[in-house]
């Protein structure tokens, strides 16, 4: 292996790593604060620890231009500032269900259910001209096996926290194929900003109605807000855009998709958290079928390798 994709496999792992235990900071931040209280603070710190990167960025590209530092193009703001606002909104409803589903079920699991969205994003660009191929069609019969196994009890039911969390993931493959066509005609960080402060402030709106605000509760839930905000957008961010540049988007797909494996692992270790061999079963085949379909169709390889870009987080 090439210096420089050993380079970039290091890094894309250390993201992996920051984002399945941003899972663990959600489940503790959930016993301090409301959902609502937590996303909207965790997201305007995701925000602002993207305002250095595009002071950086904005320098070198008007640098290059030979332009004044406060220049813009205000089509393209437009364009961007509502294609911000709608993935934000988005973003607002699938992470809002996933940190109130966290409150009633486990880390580890609710990173492999949220996963699903995998395997949803091709299957919804069906409608949207997408091909989907028989490999996508077979990981999501592999997968939905799998996500049976981790949720659905001995008596057919599900529980309340796995349900929403499993609703979330819809809502993420809607984010997904809505960045996924902004994309490439928009400033990435940019784009990245705006849905990070909409979705922070649709939380905090929201917390002020259904929620009460307690600064001891956010004080007590600090670290885990720090970490999900400024780790695991500022510094995975990072890491994904520098380990991207010398990553083949297949390879890069496959080694942030482990971020529920480890998950799974923070839950164990730090949490406690314990699953029967149902349940581990059902993560190995989850956890299969997200490898097959990221591993079958260009198409959809492309999609989810933007992905992390745009939203790890579904867990920032």
């Amino acid at each position: 292996m090439k210096k420089n994709e050993l380079k970039a496999s290091i890094l894309l792992t250390l993201a992996a790593v920051i984002w399945g235990f941003a899972f663990v900071a959600q489940r503790v931040g959930a016993q301090y604060t409301g959902s609502f209280t937590y996303n909207g603070i965790r997201f305007a710190l995701g925000s602002f620890s993207l305002l250095p990167l595009m002071l950086i960025q904005r320098k070198k590209q008007n640098k290059s231009k030979g332009q004044g530092i406060w220049i813009e193009n205000s089509a393209g703001d437009n364009s961007l500032l509502k294609a911000g606002i709608l993935a934000g909104f988005l973003l607002f409803a699938a992470a809002g269900l996933q940190q109130i589903g966290l409150k009633d079920t486990s880390a580890g699991k609710a990173a492999f259910i949220t996963g699903f969205y995998i395997i949803l994003v091709p299957a919804f660009g069906i409608f949207l001209g997408h091909r989907t191929g028989i490999r996508i069609w077979a990981a999501a019969i592999i997968a939905i096996a799998g996500l049976y196994l981790i949720s659905v009890e001995e008596n057919f039911t599900i529980s309340r926290g796995d349900f929403l969390v499993f609703l979330c993931s819809f809502f993420f493959s809607a984010h997904i194929l809505l960045i996924n066509q902004y994309s490439q005609r928009l400033d990435t960080l940019k784009l990245s900003f705006v849905q990070y402060m909409t979705c922070s402030v649709l939380s905090l709106i929201t917390a002020l109605f259904v929620e009460e605000i307690s600064l001891t509760d956010i004080l007590n839930a600090a670290i885990p807000i720090l970490y999900g905000g400024v780790f695991s957008v500022g510094i995975a961010y990072t890491l994904q855009v520098v380990g991207q540049r010398h990553a083949r988007a297949s390879h890069a797909a496959i080694i942030m998709s482990l971020e529920s494996v480890f998950a799974l692992a923070g839950g164990i270790i730090i949490l406690n958290e314990t699953m029967n061999w149902k349940g581990y079963t059902g993560c190995i085949l989850m956890l299969s079928g997200v490898l097959i379909s990221q591993l079958g169709g260009r198409k959809a390889i492309n999609v989810l390798s933007q992905t992390k870009r745009y939203m790890n987080t579904k867990h920032v």
